[in-house]
């Protein structure tokens, strides 16, 4: 008997880029996983922490969410995150898979 539902079992050929960068207060280290899945957000993963998250440009106008994933406190850091993924991002039109 099976105990699991399985929701889905995808294996995809992604691009991944890793990227290192210091700002006046730190130093972030970050793998972004371009996929098709998940509504075309890319994953990011924090390489000192391994915390990660799907983000996109929209994600990024709500500073508390990325505060949270990343579990940064620093408001100034918070800030260079916003304008590092702004640019490192690529916009991603959002279809909702549930109506």
């Amino acid at each position: 008997m099976e105990i699991f539902g399985k929701l889905y079992d995808e294996s995809e050929k992604v691009k991944v880029r890793f990227i290192g960068f210091t700002t006046e207060q730190t130093r972030f280290d970050f793998g972004i996983i371009y996929t098709n899945l998940f509504f075309g957000k890319p994953l990011v993963v924090c390489m000192q922490t391994g915390r990660s998250a799907l983000l996109d440009p929209k994600d990024l106008e709500d500073t508390e969410y990325l505060k949270t994933a990343f579990k940064i406190t620093d408001e100034q850091q918070a800030a260079d995150l916003v304008e590092f993924f702004l640019d490192a991002l690529p916009g991603t039109p959002f279809e909702p898979q549930y109506e």
